[in-house]
């Protein structure tokens, strides 16, 4: 393992400003060996992922945008984020879905007899997730699972039991921002090498939603089916952001967003539901 991390690791990539963010210019692999490394020297991991959607709403969403910004690693979960770093004149090397990822995260882990924690979702579908992933990674052990429907309340006797699970992993099946302000509030506490937040990525490992063919992810159009899925519901929100995107992208180019700097984080609030 050691020499595999040695032979990689030359070739890590800064980080590419944009949108005032800086963004990991990284492949999955590249992605994979700092993970690596971080679960044998038990040091945190934090993975941030940003789309169009978060960095639309981030700029007026300030608990949201210092999540981004205290992640360990920042991705582009978007295809349209990486079409916009090679127009600004900043490119990234790739996407890097959440849902991909977080497969390569339990492969490591069921090769290496990992632990991990689930956090998230509907009861049934946590269940139905614990299922799956006992069966097509039975090398990995599951150190504990809770879904998403806790109170304000109930939120430190949550992060209480992951720190006690002495879990590798950490993936939280929760919707944006409410994934990001837990862990920026929690993660310092857990002592769980990797973080991940991966969105409705539990409904489909689980089964319940059906990802895009391979073919519609190779051209960016992932969106678009979940679209064809769901459009009474996602058809307004994606026009909206989208929309919004394509503008903050043409201002970019002519006038680019200073950095950004943590401005507080999200204390004192949690997320209640998956």
């Amino acid at each position: 393992m050691n020499t595999w991390l040695g032979r990689h690791a030359g070739r890590m990539r800064a980080r590419q400003p944009l949108f005032g963010l800086e963004i990991d210019a990284l492949a999955m692999d590249e992605v994979l060996v700092r993970a690596r490394r971080a679960v044998l020297d038990h040091q945190r991991f934090l993975v941030g992922v940003v789309n169009a959607a978060k960095i639309v709403n981030m700029r007026k969403d300030e608990m949201l945008r210092d999540s981004l910004l205290e992640a360990d690693v920042l991705l582009a979960d978007g295809q349209s984020v990486v079409w916009a770093s090679h127009l600004l004149g900043h490119p990234l090397p790739e996407r890097i879905a959440g849902i991909d990822l977080f497969e390569r995260l339990l492969e490591f882990a069921d090769r290496q007899n990992q632990s991990v924690y689930f956090l998230g979702a509907r009861p049934d579908v946590l269940g139905r997730l614990v299922e799956q992933v006992g069966t097509r990674f039975p090398g990995l052990r599951i150190a504990g699972a809770r879904d998403g429907y806790f109170t304000p309340e109930q939120a430190d006797d949550v992060a209480r039991d992951i720190a006690a699970s002495h879990a590798d992993m950490l993936f939280l099946g929760i919707t944006s921002p409410k994934k990001e302000i837990f862990l920026a509030r929690f993660g310092d506490t857990l002592d769980v090498p990797i973080l991940h937040g991966v969105g409705g990525s539990f409904d489909i490992m689980a089964g319940v939603t059906r990802r895009a063919p391979r073919t519609w992810q190779l051209l960016g159009c992932e969106w678009a089916f979940r679209l064809l899925q769901e459009p009474r519901r996602l058809l307004s929100r994606y026009f909206s952001t989208n929309t919004a995107f394509i503008a903050l992208t043409v201002r970019e180019r002519i006038h680019p967003t200073a950095s950004y700097s943590p401005s507080r984080l999200a204390a004192g609030t949690e997320p209640t539901d998956g």
